[in-house]
């Protein structure tokens, strides 16, 4: 049942796997461990979440994640903003569980969703503020954030609209042109907020590393990125390790 107080909120979901070595982030095993890897995923969810939550005094968005697999909750327990809540994963594919995200969290009355990946900790709060603003607007539309990869760090969505989840060749650098093209055939406005990155491997981690311990920002970036102290403290830890 909707709940009439939420059309003018927009839920911020991250789509997160629970942080169990070997299950998350294992591309990043070399350089870093399995242990490790989990370890600096938990990073980058804490500070997404706290991005994230620092926008919610404003009303107009509440955050979520969409995690997986059922039955590992408890792994998110101490994790995430007190104001947080979970909402299981459905679907086999990628595309058909972001699909899904969306029109689980529009069912329950929010008036848009974005759904935002869990790998990218450093993504400027004003990306997040533009994704926000522009949906609740009057007016149909779709919000996407690519990443300098091909793919994109959020997807926003006034209705669950199919065909931006359809026939995408997932984790290539095709996916936000393919996305745009989808979202342009089937007549949507598009809103296309800065470019920014996921952390999916090593060299993608040094981008991470120079960008919070040596203060160099990404050569595409044009705003600063998030300060993602969790994930900075990680990788200064990491460094001073004998």
């Amino acid at each position: 049942m909707k709940d009439a107080t939420l059309a003018s909120v927009c839920a911020l979901a991250v789509m997160a796997k629970a942080p169990r070595p070997g299950k998350v982030k294992t591309r990043l095993a070399p350089p870093l461990t399995l242990e490790q890897s989990a370890a600096i995923n938990t990073c980058f969810l804490k500070d997404t979440t706290a991005n994230i939550a620092a926008l919610q005094p404003k009303g107009h968005s509440a955050g979520v994640i969409s995690y997986t697999p059922i039955g590992d909750e408890a792994l998110f327990d101490g994790l995430l903003p007190p104001e947080f809540s979970l909402i299981p994963q459905r679907g086999d594919s990628f595309g058909e569980r972001l699909l899904a995200s969306a029109e689980d969290l529009l069912a329950c009355g929010f008036g848009a969703v974005c759904l935002i990946d869990s790998d990218s900790p450093t993504v400027p709060a004003a990306a997040f503020s533009q994704a926000v603003e522009a949906l609740l607007q009057s007016g149909d539309r779709i919000v996407l954030g690519p990443s300098n990869d091909g793919g994109y760090y959020l997807i926003g969505l006034k209705q669950p609209h199919p065909r931006p989840f359809t026939n995408i060749t997932w984790s290539t650098s095709v996916v936000y042109e393919e996305t745009v093209a989808a979202v342009c055939a089937a007549g949507i406005e598009l809103v296309e907020l800065p470019m920014w990155y996921d952390v999916d491997d090593g060299a993608t981690l040094e981008i991470l590393r120079a960008e919070l311990l040596d203060g160099t920002r990404p050569s595409f970036a044009t705003l600063k990125g998030y300060a993602a102290e969790h994930s900075r403290k990680f990788l200064l830890d990491l460094e001073t390790q004998p």
